[in-house]
């Protein structure tokens, strides 16, 4: 194989390494058990709940979605349309430990009397202060339905529903020191990125700088090994 076919596959296997780094995920999301213990007028009741966090990049910060799978609680009697109106918390750890305050549409249809309360999507928005990996947990809900409130508190310590590599806006990657809360500001409607989709989040600047600067590298080497070589053949020419 000549030196200058070495040389192109050299700078091929470079690039497509550096593609692969572009295009590595930072962002994990999971479907999480949550062991719901309701404080309801009518007493104590019990639900679990798979919950999935979401998350879409939106400006310096994220939007995220959290979404139940099954009903938490019940009413005694009917709730009509509209009577009831959904919020939790979403709780936030590693490099910007803090939380998020989520809000929900209130319900579309009549909920009848001794049936699960199903929870819309609920949303809000996070706002990093500090860059790194953070951690999205379910946190309180809270039903509030004709004047009434319930408070539903996860009891079997649930693990994050969502990994995140977040990038505080015009920060760097953080680093040692004390760690502020992220700020946050609820949603007043379900966000239309509901679904299925695993999140769409999670800035790949430095991995689009790390590639760029290993291809550019590459470049350099692989084009002054070839001036070299011609060099030395015009010498022996």
């Amino acid at each position: 194989m000549s030196y200058q076919k070495r040389t192109a596959l050299a700078l091929a296997s470079g690039l497509a390494g550096a593609v692969v780094l572009m295009a590595a995920p930072a962002a994990h999301a999971t479907v999480v058990d949550v062991n719901y213990k309701c404080k309801t007028p009518i007493g104590d009741k019990a639900a679990v709940s798979p919950i999935d966090i979401k998350s879409v990049k939106s400006g310096g910060g994220y939007k995220l979605t959290m979404s139940f799978q099954k009903g938490v609680s019940s009413s005694p009697v009917e709730l009509g349309k509209g009577a009831m109106n959904p919020s939790a918390v979403v709780k936030v750890g590693g490099a910007d430990p803090g939380q998020v305050q989520v809000t929900g549409a209130a319900n579309s249809a009549a909920i009848p009397a001794n049936s699960p309360i199903k929870i819309s999507d609920l949303s809000g928005t996070y706002t990093p202060k500090k860059s790194g990996k953070v951690d999205f947990t379910a946190g309180v809900l809270t039903i509030k339905a004709l004047g009434t409130t319930t408070t539903c508190t996860p009891s079997n310590n649930p693990g994050p529903s969502l990994s995140l590599d977040v990038t505080a806006p015009g920060g760097t990657a953080s680093g040692g020191g004390s760690a502020s809360g992220g700020s946050a500001s609820g949603g007043g409607q379900s966000t239309p990125d509901g679904g299925s989709s695993l999140p769409k989040t999670g800035p790949l600047d430095s991995a689009v700088a790390l590639g760029t600067l290993g291809g550019t590298v590459l470049l350099s080497g692989a084009a002054g090994v070839l001036w070299l070589t011609r060099r030395g053949q015009r010498a022996t020419g």
